[in-house]
Protein backbone atom coordinates (compact mmCIF):
# COMPACT_ATOMS: atom_id res chain seq x y z
CA UNK A 1 0.00 0.00 0.00
CA UNK A 2 1.16 3.72 -0.79
CA UNK A 3 0.81 5.96 1.85
CA UNK A 4 -1.39 9.10 0.99
CA UNK A 5 0.39 12.28 1.39
CA UNK A 6 -0.19 14.57 4.12
CA UNK A 7 -2.25 17.55 2.88
CA UNK A 8 -0.76 20.56 3.36
CA UNK A 9 -0.83 22.33 6.52
CA UNK A 10 -3.14 25.69 5.92
CA UNK A 11 -1.52 28.77 5.92
CA UNK A 12 -2.58 31.29 8.51
CA UNK A 13 -2.09 34.86 8.07
CA UNK A 14 0.43 36.66 10.92
CA UNK A 15 -1.47 38.63 13.62
CA UNK A 16 -1.78 42.46 13.38
CA UNK A 17 -0.41 43.59 16.11
CA UNK A 18 -2.35 46.24 18.08
CA UNK A 19 -1.50 49.73 19.16
CA UNK A 20 -2.40 51.71 21.97
CA UNK A 21 -2.86 55.12 20.39
CA UNK A 22 -3.35 54.43 16.80
CA UNK A 23 -6.85 54.39 17.09
CA UNK A 24 -6.90 57.84 18.98
CA UNK A 25 -4.33 59.15 16.27
CA UNK A 26 -7.01 58.35 13.64
CA UNK A 27 -9.81 59.75 15.39
CA UNK A 28 -8.02 62.92 16.15
CA UNK A 29 -6.60 63.57 12.29
CA UNK A 30 -10.57 62.46 11.03
CA UNK A 31 -11.72 65.40 13.39
CA UNK A 32 -9.54 68.17 12.70
CA UNK A 33 -9.94 67.27 8.71
CA UNK A 34 -13.87 67.26 9.09
CA UNK A 35 -13.79 70.72 11.21
CA UNK A 36 -11.36 72.48 9.18
CA UNK A 37 -13.60 71.50 6.15
CA UNK A 38 -17.23 72.24 7.31
CA UNK A 39 -16.02 75.14 10.32
CA UNK A 40 -13.39 77.03 8.70
CA UNK A 41 -14.12 77.84 5.31
CA UNK A 42 -17.43 79.45 5.85
CA UNK A 43 -15.45 82.94 7.33
CA UNK A 44 -13.10 84.97 5.54
CA UNK A 45 -10.41 86.52 8.11
CA UNK A 46 -8.11 89.54 7.79
CA UNK A 47 -5.23 89.70 10.34
CA UNK A 48 -2.15 92.06 9.58
CA UNK A 49 0.95 89.78 9.81
CA UNK A 50 4.60 91.36 10.07
CA UNK A 51 5.98 92.36 6.12
CA UNK A 52 2.91 90.57 4.95
CA UNK A 53 0.23 93.63 6.30
CA UNK A 54 -3.10 92.67 5.76
CA UNK A 55 -3.68 88.84 4.55
CA UNK A 56 -7.03 87.49 3.83
CA UNK A 57 -7.65 83.80 4.21
CA UNK A 58 -10.07 81.28 4.76
CA UNK A 59 -10.40 80.68 9.19
CA UNK A 60 -9.88 76.85 8.20
CA UNK A 61 -6.60 77.49 6.65
CA UNK A 62 -5.02 77.54 10.48
CA UNK A 63 -6.34 74.49 11.23
CA UNK A 64 -6.43 72.40 8.22
CA UNK A 65 -2.24 71.97 8.39
CA UNK A 66 -3.14 69.88 11.91
CA UNK A 67 -4.13 67.13 9.73
CA UNK A 68 -0.54 67.18 7.53
CA UNK A 69 0.98 67.09 11.12
CA UNK A 70 -1.27 64.34 12.14
CA UNK A 71 -0.44 62.28 8.87
CA UNK A 72 3.50 62.74 9.86
CA UNK A 73 3.15 61.26 12.85
CA UNK A 74 1.34 58.39 11.82
CA UNK A 75 3.49 57.51 8.77
CA UNK A 76 6.48 58.00 10.76
CA UNK A 77 5.65 56.02 13.77
CA UNK A 78 3.07 53.06 12.49
CA UNK A 79 4.07 53.63 8.84
CA UNK A 80 2.78 54.26 5.22
CA UNK A 81 0.25 51.56 5.26
CA UNK A 82 -1.07 52.22 8.92
CA UNK A 83 -1.16 56.04 7.62
CA UNK A 84 -2.95 55.13 4.37
CA UNK A 85 -5.91 53.79 6.34
CA UNK A 86 -6.53 56.91 8.06
CA UNK A 87 -6.51 58.81 5.35
CA UNK A 88 -9.13 56.85 4.09
CA UNK A 89 -11.38 56.74 7.07
CA UNK A 90 -10.85 61.19 6.67
CA UNK A 91 -12.26 60.58 2.85
CA UNK A 92 -14.84 58.41 3.82
CA UNK A 93 -16.01 60.97 6.54
CA UNK A 94 -15.70 63.95 5.01
CA UNK A 95 -17.76 62.16 1.76
CA UNK A 96 -20.23 61.32 4.31
CA UNK A 97 -20.13 65.03 5.95
CA UNK A 98 -20.88 66.68 2.55
CA UNK A 99 -23.67 64.52 1.49
CA UNK A 100 -25.24 65.01 4.81
CA UNK A 101 -24.86 68.75 4.84
CA UNK A 102 -26.20 68.86 1.20
CA UNK A 103 -29.66 67.15 1.84
CA UNK A 104 -30.22 68.96 5.60
CA UNK A 105 -29.87 72.14 3.71
CA UNK A 106 -32.26 71.26 1.37
CA UNK A 107 -34.83 70.10 3.38
CA UNK A 108 -37.57 71.92 3.41
CA UNK A 109 -37.44 74.13 6.75
CA UNK A 110 -40.00 74.75 9.22
CA UNK A 111 -42.92 77.38 8.74
CA UNK A 112 -41.28 80.25 10.72
CA UNK A 113 -37.55 78.90 11.38
CA UNK A 114 -35.88 82.17 10.89
CA UNK A 115 -32.30 80.58 10.22
CA UNK A 116 -32.13 78.70 6.60
CA UNK A 117 -30.46 81.69 5.12
CA UNK A 118 -27.51 81.44 7.78
CA UNK A 119 -27.66 77.80 7.34
CA UNK A 120 -27.08 77.72 3.90
CA UNK A 121 -24.04 80.11 3.95
CA UNK A 122 -22.72 77.91 6.69
CA UNK A 123 -22.80 74.31 5.50
CA UNK A 124 -24.08 74.70 1.64
CA UNK A 125 -20.83 74.83 -0.38
CA UNK A 126 -21.31 74.16 -3.55
CA UNK A 127 -20.22 70.28 -5.17
CA UNK A 128 -18.04 71.74 -7.35
CA UNK A 129 -16.35 73.01 -4.06
CA UNK A 130 -16.61 69.96 -2.10
CA UNK A 131 -15.31 67.75 -5.27
CA UNK A 132 -12.00 70.21 -5.62
CA UNK A 133 -11.80 69.93 -1.14
CA UNK A 134 -12.24 65.90 -1.72
CA UNK A 135 -9.77 65.58 -4.43
CA UNK A 136 -6.99 68.06 -3.14
CA UNK A 137 -6.95 66.29 -0.22
CA UNK A 138 -6.43 62.49 -1.25
CA UNK A 139 -3.73 63.40 -3.35
CA UNK A 140 -1.78 66.02 -1.02
CA UNK A 141 -2.38 63.83 1.72
CA UNK A 142 -0.49 60.26 -0.06
CA UNK A 143 1.97 62.72 -1.22
CA UNK A 144 2.98 63.94 2.20
CA UNK A 145 2.72 60.48 3.65
CA UNK A 146 4.85 58.77 0.42
CA UNK A 147 7.60 61.32 0.43
CA UNK A 148 7.86 60.92 4.44
CA UNK A 149 8.04 57.62 4.60
CA UNK A 150 10.93 57.29 1.59
CA UNK A 151 12.47 60.64 3.29
CA UNK A 152 12.93 58.02 6.51
CA UNK A 153 14.48 55.53 4.27
CA UNK A 154 16.62 58.36 2.54
CA UNK A 155 18.02 59.61 5.75
CA UNK A 156 18.06 55.94 7.79
CA UNK A 157 15.71 57.55 10.70
CA UNK A 158 17.45 60.86 10.80
CA UNK A 159 16.64 64.67 10.51
CA UNK A 160 13.03 64.22 11.97
CA UNK A 161 12.65 68.19 11.04
CA UNK A 162 13.88 67.34 7.56
CA UNK A 163 11.34 65.19 6.70
CA UNK A 164 8.15 66.48 8.53
CA UNK A 165 8.49 70.25 6.71
CA UNK A 166 9.90 68.71 3.22
CA UNK A 167 6.75 66.25 3.11
CA UNK A 168 4.56 68.77 4.09
CA UNK A 169 6.20 71.30 1.19
CA UNK A 170 5.00 69.05 -1.23
CA UNK A 171 1.77 67.30 -0.27
CA UNK A 172 0.61 71.24 0.59
CA UNK A 173 1.78 72.18 -2.33
CA UNK A 174 -0.40 69.76 -4.50
CA UNK A 175 -3.38 70.22 -1.93
CA UNK A 176 -3.43 74.34 -2.93
CA UNK A 177 -2.35 73.44 -6.80
CA UNK A 178 -5.04 71.43 -7.11
CA UNK A 179 -7.70 72.85 -4.71
CA UNK A 180 -7.75 76.49 -5.88
CA UNK A 181 -8.46 75.64 -9.82
CA UNK A 182 -10.53 73.14 -9.30
CA UNK A 183 -12.76 74.41 -7.01
CA UNK A 184 -12.78 78.73 -8.79
CA UNK A 185 -11.60 79.17 -12.16
CA UNK A 186 -13.57 80.81 -14.33
CA UNK A 187 -16.35 80.79 -11.08
CA UNK A 188 -17.08 83.97 -10.47
CA UNK A 189 -16.58 83.67 -6.55
CA UNK A 190 -12.75 84.50 -7.23
CA UNK A 191 -11.30 86.02 -10.49
CA UNK A 192 -9.27 83.48 -12.07
CA UNK A 193 -6.02 86.51 -11.82
CA UNK A 194 -6.21 85.73 -7.68
CA UNK A 195 -6.13 82.41 -7.71
CA UNK A 196 -2.26 81.97 -8.14
CA UNK A 197 -1.91 84.59 -5.71
CA UNK A 198 -4.05 82.74 -3.05
CA UNK A 199 -2.57 79.14 -3.90
CA UNK A 200 1.00 80.60 -2.84
CA UNK A 201 0.22 82.49 -0.08
CA UNK A 202 -2.21 79.36 1.08
CA UNK A 203 0.67 77.18 0.59
CA UNK A 204 3.06 79.04 2.26
CA UNK A 205 0.97 79.69 5.39
CA UNK A 206 0.05 76.07 5.94
CA UNK A 207 3.48 75.12 5.38
CA UNK A 208 4.61 77.79 8.38
CA UNK A 209 2.20 75.76 10.68
CA UNK A 210 4.66 72.96 10.57
CA UNK A 211 7.37 74.76 11.24
CA UNK A 212 6.03 76.42 14.32
CA UNK A 213 4.89 73.48 15.20
CA UNK A 214 7.75 71.27 15.03
CA UNK A 215 8.99 70.84 18.53
CA UNK A 216 5.36 69.50 18.87
CA UNK A 217 5.92 67.30 16.45
CA UNK A 218 9.07 65.79 17.86
CA UNK A 219 7.54 65.49 21.41
CA UNK A 220 4.25 63.85 19.89
CA UNK A 221 6.47 61.32 17.97
CA UNK A 222 8.86 60.10 21.00
CA UNK A 223 5.94 59.80 23.06
CA UNK A 224 4.76 56.97 20.61
CA UNK A 225 7.80 55.43 19.66
CA UNK A 226 8.21 55.27 23.59
CA UNK A 227 4.62 53.90 24.32
CA UNK A 228 4.22 51.80 21.10
CA UNK A 229 7.53 50.32 20.97
CA UNK A 230 7.10 51.36 17.43
CA UNK A 231 9.64 52.79 14.80
CA UNK A 232 8.59 51.59 11.28
CA UNK A 233 10.26 51.21 8.13
CA UNK A 234 8.74 50.93 5.19
CA UNK A 235 11.27 49.18 2.91
CA UNK A 236 9.10 46.46 1.63
CA UNK A 237 5.95 48.61 1.38
CA UNK A 238 3.16 48.36 -1.66
CA UNK A 239 2.62 52.28 -1.88
CA UNK A 240 -0.11 52.30 -3.95
CA UNK A 241 -2.85 54.36 -2.24
CA UNK A 242 -5.87 52.06 -3.31
CA UNK A 243 -5.49 49.66 -0.86
CA UNK A 244 -6.77 49.33 2.86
Amino acid sequence: MTKKPRPAPAMTAAPQRSYRYYELAMAGFVTVYICSNLIGPAKAVQMDLPLLGAVTFGAGAMFFPISYIFGDILTEVYGYAKARRVIWAGFGAMTFAAVMAWVVVHLPPAPGWPHQDAYEVAFGNTWRIVLASLTAYFCGEFVNSYVMARMKLMTEGRHLWMRTIGSTIVGEGVDSMLFYPLAFWNSGIIPNALIPQLMVSQWIAKTMVEVVLTPVTYKVVGFLKRAEREDWYDRNTDFSPFRL
